[in-house]
C-alpha cells in the first residue's frame, strides 16, 4: 500500500446536541478488521496438533501478548510487515520526554488523541482475547502480561492481567499523580474546544491519528482538575522504562510458570523481551505465535505464523 495513502476521512464536528460526530469515508472501512493484519499461511494442522500438546501439558500457563493480537480488531501496530505504522510511513511514536519538555508536544499529542479516542476506545476483543479469557476462567492460564495499552484483554473479562505498558483508558497528572478516567479527559476536551474541527489523514497505533499542525495550533488542552499540572495517558511512551515493582512482579509470575506463549509480539521491545530471557534462564518451554520473525524464535520450541484470532480458539485448554 505505499505510504498508506487512504483517505480515512474520520472528521470532527460539533453538532446541535454538542457531541462529536466522526464521518467515516466509504473509501477505507475502519471496521475492516483486516485491514492492519499482514499476510500469513494456511494453518498447518501439525502445528496446531503441537500447540494443542503444549497447552495440554501445561499447568501453569504465562502468556505475554503484543500488538498482533489487537490488529485483528481493526487497532494498528508498529511493525507488521507491510502493515505497521513503520511500513506504512516515516512516521514515528512520540518520545516521553518531548512530551514531559514541551506544552506543543502535548499539544499536537491531545488534539489527534481527542480525533482518534471515539475509533479507538470502541474497539473490541475478537476471538483471540475471547479465548485467553476463557483459559483463565477454565484455571488454564496462569498469569497474562500484555504489552498492549488498548484495553482490549480487560473489556473480554481478564482478571490474573498486568498491563506492562499502561492503558490509555486511564490519564495521570505529571505533577500530583491524580489518575482520571480517559473518558472525562475526553469531555473536558469538548468543552474547551467548542468550534474546533478536525480532519485525520490516517490512522496509527494506540488511539493516534494524523493532522495538519495548522489544526493542532487552535486546540486548547485541560490541565490537571486538582493542582493545575500538565496530563499524560497512563501509559510508558517510548524513552521511558517501567517501573520496577511493576517489572519484579512480572518476573515472580514467570519464575512460578511452567511454560510460557507469546502471543502477537516480535519481542524486539526490551520491556517485554526480558521476561523470555528469565523463561529461558527457568528451562520453561517457549512458545511464539506471531505473524512474521521475533527477536526469539530461537529459543522457541515451537513457533507458528497464523491469526492469533483463528488460531487460539481451535485449542481446548482443559
Amino acid at each position: 500500500m505505499g505510504s498508506m495513502r487512504m483517505s480515512f476521512g474520520l472528521t470532527f464536528k460539533r453538532t446541535a446536541k454538542v457531541h462529536w460526530r466522526a464521518n467515516f469515508s466509504q473509501q477505507c472501512s475502519l471496521r475492516s478488521t483486516g485491514l492492519f493484519v499482514p499476510p500469513s499461511p494456511p494453518l498447518d494442522p501439525e502445528k496446531v496438533k503441537e500447540l494443542q500438546r503444549f497447552i495440554t501439558l501445561s499447568k501453569r500457563l504465562l502468556v505475554m501478548t503484543g500488538a498482533g493480537i489487537s490488529t485483528e480488531s481493526g487497532i494498528p501496530d508498529y511493525r507488521s510487515e507491510k502493515v505497521g505504522l513503520y511500513a506504512r510511513t516515516d512516521r514515528r511514536p512520540i518520545q516521553h520526554g518531548d512530551f514531559v519538555r514541551s506544552a506543543p508536544v502535548r499539544q499536537r499529542y491531545w488534539a489527534r488523541n481527542f480525533v482518534g479516542w471515539p475509533q479507538f476506545s470502541s474497539r473490541q476483543p475478537n476471538p483471540a482475547h475471547w479465548a485467553l479469557s476463557n483459559w483463565e476462567r477454565l484455571g488454564k492460564l496462569h498469569w497474562l502480561v500484555t504489552q498492549n495499552v488498548d484495553a482490549l484483554h480487560t473489556k473480554a473479562g481478564s482478571q490474573r492481567l498486568t498491563e506492562l505498558h499502561g492503558c490509555m483508558h486511564r490519564v495521570l497528572c505529571l505533577d500530583c499523580g491524580e489518575q482520571t478516567p480517559r473518558g472525562v479527559l475526553q469531555e473536558r476536551f469538548q468543552v474547551l474546544n467548542p468550534t474546533w474541527s478536525a480532519e485525520a489523514h490516517g490512522l496509527a497505533p494506540d488511539g493516534d491519528v494524523f493532522l495538519t499542525e495548522e489544526e493542532v495550533q487552535s486546540f486548547q488542552v485541560p490541565s490537571c482538575s486538582q493542582c493545575g499540572g500538565p496530563l499524560k495517558p497512563d501509559v510508558v511512551f517510548f524513552g521511558d522504562t517501567v517501573k520496577p515493582d511493576k517489572v519484579d512482579f512480572v518476573h515472580k509470575r514467570v519464575k512460578e510458570a511452567d511454560s510460557l506463549l507469546v502471543v502477537g509480539s516480535s519481542l524486539q521491545v526490551y520491556s517485554g523481551y526480558r521476561f523470555i530471557l528469565t523463561a529461558r534462564e527457568k528451562k520453561l518451554p517457549i512458545v511464539i505465535l506471531n505473524i512474521g520473525p521475533t527477536r526469539s524464535d530461537d529459543l522457541a520450541s515451537l513457533k507458528l505464523d497464523s491469526r492469533c484470532g483463528e488460531l487460539l480458539p481451535l485449542i481446548d485448554p482443559r
